[in-house]
């Protein structure tokens, strides 16, 4: 009965690993296409020239 038990919380262990990896893996990607997306989008200062869209 222990092996059993052993065996389907490993299981379930693994199962919640691969789950979160693939939500953080979505979330990475969403980040990478804002972050990109900024680059596009990049708003103009006063004398025309294209300004950081970041504060750092």
């Amino acid at each position: 009965m222990v092996p059993i038990i052993l065996v389907l919380l490993l299981a379930l262990l693994l199962f919640g690993a691969g789950f979160a990896l693939k939500a953080l893996w979505w979330i990475a990607i969403v980040v990478l296409v804002v972050w990109l997306l900024g680059f596009v989008v990049r708003p103009t200062s006063g004398s025309g020239k294209r300004g950081r869209w970041y504060r750092w």
